[in-house]
């Protein structure tokens, strides 16, 4: 009995050993998946801190790009704005000029459009109205000068503001000071541009 005592003593022995080898061992490797863990956790979080510092950099890059193009499309609206409240302007000054200074710019305006064929020239009514006395013989001095034959149009037109309208064969010419101006805004606008911006 003794004998099988001691084997069972031995036995409870070695498997004690045996639990505590394995025991630690579970302990050990615990350890390692807790330090690996531990790391791969440090690193993704490393990983997200960086991609998050990447994303917020890109948004303020975005950002900062909306507002420098609204700055610089405002600046454009403004310049714009200034511009055409400049052109509108100089359209008033030129509509408003003295008589004698108004139809000697008509008169300057004839002698860029009239053609060496016979026509008719029509104008406003307002403008028909107070056309000096002998403005018409100077018209048909310059469309003569031309090789051609004006004749000025007994009627004003109510579709016309200023300026005058010439009719060769029935098709027309539109030399309204507004159609001048829309003619020229672009290089109006450019000249403007470089006298105040540049």
């Amino acid at each position: 009995m003794a004998g099988l005592d001691k084997i069972k003593s031995q036995i409870l022995d070695e498997a004690k050993v045996t639990a505590d080898a394995k025991i630690e061992e579970a302990k050990a490797q615990a350890e390692q998946m807790k330090t690996r863990a531990q790391e791969e956790g440090a690193a993704q979080a490393e990983q997200i801190l960086k991609k998050s510092e990447t994303e917020v950099a890109a948004q303020k890059e975005r950002v900062k790009s909306a507002i420098d193009l609204q700055r610089r499309t405002r600046l454009l609206e403004a310049k714009q704005e200034m511009i055409a409240e400049i052109i509108g302007k100089a359209y008033e000054n030129v509509v408003n000029l003295t008589p004698d200074e108004y139809y000697q710019m008509l008169l300057s305006i004839l002698e860029a459009y009239v053609l060496p064929q016979e026509g008719e020239i029509y104008f406003s009514v307002k403008d028909l109205e107070n056309m000096p006395v002998g403005f018409g013989k100077e018209i048909e001095e310059k469309a003569l000068a031309k090789g051609g034959k004006l004749t000025v149009a007994g009627a004003g037109r109510e579709n016309i503001e200023n300026g005058f309208i010439l009719v060769y064969g029935g098709i027309e010419e539109n030399c309204t000071i507004r159609a001048m101006f829309d003619a020229k805004r672009d290089e109006m606008a450019d000249i403007v541009q470089r006298m105040l911006f540049e």
